[in-house]
């Protein structure tokens, strides 16, 4: 592999509940990136997206790997990673500060977000991101870009996530564990929303939720930023977990009766008899599909509606004017959608990865949405600190911003 390209190659691992999914991409430019590799293996290492057996998660990473090695004829070495689970915190925040120049520089924006940043962050967490969603002048209009703009003072009103310094840490040992250098750590909604929307969806207001196996992730943005995050820890598992106990099939069967005959939404129903296998592995049993619905629609209300009953009492609901965007493999459960679009009154689409370059159709499917997206953000990330306010200063402080990881570690 030549050194041109070696600097132009780019790695995503999701480490997820369910899989692991390792994406190798090649830089185009600092937009776009072409997919050359893709690996994938069965994840049994993570609980509700936290990592609860290193070995069996490290196995699990070195297979995906291996094959994203294969599939790509690059050598892996380092990459950018996703972080979800029920720890993720989130909460907005403001910052003021004045400007000395006269005019913003890049050294009053760091400020006022630094001051965004001097808050109370709960024992064992860390900042994971700190996202602006717009900027004010001497109390004026809001604006999205300060930079070079004449006042007295900067204010910025930012969106803070936080996580678990143990479970990035975990995160962290696993992929070195693996061979892989961690460059940063990515909040998952985060990726999946930019593998998905699309910028008119985040100028008028949308919502993104990744149903996921372990997890749910759900963002919401408008006007181009971020409004709103959340992780529930309610997501696909639970679905097979409530047919393995509702049916007394084996996790394995409940999976396939789930992906084969699973719907969970009464209007969409089908009459069928579906043939399970008996947990003490004494033989068959014949069940209706109404009897799978009366275990899968409860859930996916439940789910649904801890997001709307968020949502609601936070005033956030018509700030979705495009709708909602589903996307994770739980998105591909038959009648999510159109429960959705009836609990929310809402459009609701389901958001595929769409990449422009490379092997695209493998990649036409939502459960590749977070790794496509962990691609996006890393080539954002490289490109802001490669290209991003030149000068001595500004760059001392963006390797200070870079990242809370190589802050800590």
């Amino acid at each position: 592999m030549g050194k041109m390209f070696a600097d132009r190659l780019i790695v995503s691992i999701d480490v997820g509940t369910t899989k692991i999914c390792v994406l190798v991409g090649q830089q185009i430019d600092h937009d776009h990136v072409e997919i050359i590799g893709i690996g994938k293996s069965p994840s049994d290492g993570l609980k509700k997206g936290v990592v609860v057996d290193i070995a069996r998660t490290v196995h699990s990473i070195k297979k995906a790997v291996k094959e994203a090695e294969i599939t790509s004829g690059c050598t892996i070495e380092s990459a950018y990673i996703g972080i979800s689970g029920g720890h993720i915190q989130s909460m907005n925040s403001h910052g003021m500060v004045p400007i000395k120049g006269g005019s913003v520089r890049p050294i009053d924006i760091t400020n006022a977000l630094d001051a965004a940043k001097a808050i109370s962050i709960p024992e064992g967490h860390y900042l994971l991101h700190v996202l602006p969603q717009y900027f004010i002048i001497d109390g004026s209009e809001r604006v999205h870009d300060p930079l070079g703009m004449h006042g007295l003072r900067l204010e910025v009103q930012a969106h803070l996530i936080t996580g678990a310094i143990a479970s990035a840490q975990n995160l962290i040992k696993c992929c070195e564990m693996a061979g892989i250098t961690v460059l940063d750590i990515i909040l998952e909604q985060l990726a999946s929303a930019s593998a998905v929307l699309s910028e008119d969806e985040r100028e008028l207001g949308v919502g993104v939720l990744d149903i996921g196996g372990g997890t749910s992730d759900f963002a919401l943005y408008q006007h181009g930023t971020i409004r709103h995050t959340m992780v529930l820890p309610v997501a696909g598992n639970h679905f097979t977990n409530d047919i393995a106990v509702g049916l007394r099939t084996t996790l394995k069967d409940a999976e396939r009766v789930k992906l084969e005959h699973g719907c969970a939404y009464t209007p969409l129903l089908e009459a069928a008899t579906i043939e399970v296998e008996l947990v003490q592995g004494t033989g068959n049993q014949r069940v209706s599909s109404k009897d799978l619905l009366c275990i899968i629609e409860p859930r996916a209300v439940e789910l649904l509606t801890l997001i709307h009953e968020d949502i609601t009492a936070k005033a956030l609901l018509p700030m979705m004017r495009s709708g909602l965007v589903l996307t994770g493999g739980g998105a591909l459960l038959k009648g999510i959608p159109e429960l959705a679009c009836a609990l929310f009154s809402l459009p609701v689409r389901v958001g595929f990865p769409r990449p422009e370059y490379g092997i695209i159709d493998t990649l036409n499917n939502p459960i590749y949405a977070t790794g496509y997206g962990l691609l996006l953000q890393g080539i954002k990330k490289r490109t802001n600190h490669i290209d991003a306010w030149s000068g001595p200063t500004v760059k001392r402080v963006l390797m200070r911003m870079k990242s809370w990881i190589a802050d800590f570690f």
